[in-house]
């Protein structure tokens, strides 16, 4: 299926590992221009190296970047003035108590998981709106809709980012844009990996157990039971990136191994 995606030029925040790295480099299979963002060049450089080795005609090019102030969407924009693709991926999460949970982290997470992609999305709208084109898209997550009181302050953050894509869509009806937001399940990553290694050093047990035992009594309504990989989540997103998507717009697009119980 040709998405056609050739020539486009895509911004993925957060992508030098995990879900991020999986959707630059579908993109980059794809023929388009990905720019890859991380906090420090190093990880940056790795990760334009990595998605060359698999894919060797990839047009890549990357971006340090810290979005846990406005700054980092300055340096990004500076540097990046227009794109066509929009993926607000970045984001952090911490389980903890909500009575533990202070004011500043309650900030900092939605400094980084909504106001990055409030900041990107404000600058590039108006691109995408002159050209007629261009795809918004946050990566939300199953939490936006069943917060985990493991951690409400991330849950939070990823219901605004629905509410946030949809009004985006709204404010934009009738034009070439769309913007949408994807409600990743439990997803094999960088964090869940180092989350769940942790987890299995600690309680003395395999990480192939601990995973059972996850999706046995946190999420026991997943239909996947297993944490989802990378690349499936990838493939969603690089779908809704392309021109074939343009009837799916102001949508929270679900590929959450069915973890949320409803039909819609």
């Amino acid at each position: 299926m040709d998405l056609k995606l050739g020539g486009k030029v895509a911004l993925v925040t957060g992508s030098t590992a995990g879900i991020g790295f999986a959707i630059a480099q579908s993109l980059a299979r794809e023929g388009t221009h990905v720019y890859v963002n991380g906090r420090t060049q190093e990880r940056v450089d790795a990760a334009i190296a990595a998605i060359k080795s698999q894919v060797p005609a990839a047009k890549v090019n990357g971006i340090a970047a810290d979005f846990s102030g406005p700054a980092g969407a300055e340096t990004v924009i500076t540097k990046l003035s227009a794109v066509d693709v929009l993926v607000n991926n970045v984001g952090i999460f911490e389980p903890k108590p909500f009575a533990e949970i202070p004011d500043a982290d309650w900030l900092r997470f939605f400094e980084v998981n909504v106001m990055s992609g409030v900041r990107l999305s404000r600058h590039y709208l108006a691109g995408m709106l002159k050209k007629n084109w261009g795809r918004i898209i946050f990566i939300s997550s199953e939490s936006a809709v069943q917060i985990p009181p493991e951690m409400v302050h991330y849950g939070m953050t990823k219901t605004a980012q629905v509410a946030i894509a949809r009004g985006i869509a709204e404010s934009v009806a009738g034009t070439g844009v769309t913007v949408n937001s994807i409600l990743a399940g439990p997803t094999a990553s960088e964090g869940v990996g180092g989350f769940v290694e942790a987890m299995a050093k600690q309680q003395k047990k395999s990480k192939g157990q601990v995973e059972k035992e996850f999706f046995e009594h946190m999420r026991p309504s997943s239909l996947l039971k297993r944490f989802a990989t990378v690349d499936e989540v990838a493939a969603m997103v690089t779908y809704l990136a392309g021109e074939l998507s343009s009837a799916t717009n102001g949508a929270a697009v679900r590929a959450d191994g069915g973890v949320i119980k409803a039909i819609l």
